[in-house]
């Protein structure tokens, strides 16, 4: 029979590892990873045809994607157009930046995983005799180690052709030249630390569903157990 528990730290646990997986994915995805300086009007820009005189703005770059100001279509009302520089892997700037895409995906994917896994945990606490939050605690420390490699060999990739495109001449292997760090660096930065604490925190959860409390409401013959 199938008992539904709650509880605050279990909750707790479940919510982090949703956030975690969706903040690494959209910083996967976004091209704000490294910001360029600010054009002055009438500045080239990598990646974007001539055009005449505009107001200053700063390109961004992200491991495969790329944002940089509307060349003027007419049927385009933004003044930023964002999307893939690369259509393959192959394609991506750096060997750097590939085997960080290839991390961290692999970190995101299992993170992914353990983040829908979590959902089900309020019914069902244990697979195979092994609880199911120690099993998604462990998932959590190697995607975490996934992601470390991946955000350790990133800023290695700045000496590319497209960084110093990007970020001027004096960009090179984690020397960003002129270009700061964009938001999405620093998301997944606090999303690799957030799925260590998940890791961690996966055996409090495991405690407070298996505690003496849980298992009498359990005897008392109760189907949805909630605690504090």
């Amino acid at each position: 029979m199938c008992h539904v528990i709650v509880t605050c730290r279990s909750m707790l646990w479940t919510l982090l590892s949703i956030v975690v997986a969706f903040a690494e994915l959209i910083a996967f995805m976004s091209a704000d990873w490294l910001i360029g300086k600010a054009k002055a009007r009438g500045s080239a820009e990598p990646d974007a045809p001539p055009r005449g005189p505009a107001e200053p703005h700063r390109p961004t770059l992200g491991i495969y994607a790329r944002c940089i100001r509307n060349p003027g279509g007419q049927h385009v009302q933004r003044d930023m157009l964002c999307g893939p520089y690369a259509e393959s892997f192959g394609e991506i700037a750096s060997g750097f930046w590939q085997a960080t895409a290839i991390f961290l995906a692999v970190g995101i994917f299992i993170l992914c995983v353990v983040a829908l896994v979590s959902v089900f945990t309020m019914c069902v606490q244990s697979v195979m005799k092994k609880s199911i939050f120690n099993v998604c605690g462990l998932l959590q420390g190697i995607a975490g180690l996934f992601l470390i490699l991946g955000l350790i060999l990133y800023p290695a990739g700045w000496g590319c052709q497209k960084a110093v495109d990007y970020c001027g001449h004096y960009a090179s292997a984690y020397k960003p030249g002129d270009c700061s760090l964009g938001w999405a660096f620093y998301t997944a930065i606090g999303g690799t630390v957030l799925t260590f604490i998940c890791a961690v925190f996966s055996a409090q959860a495991e405690i407070a569903t298996s505690s003496d409390k849980v298992q009498e409401e359990i005897e008392e013959g109760k189907n949805l157990i909630c605690l504090l």
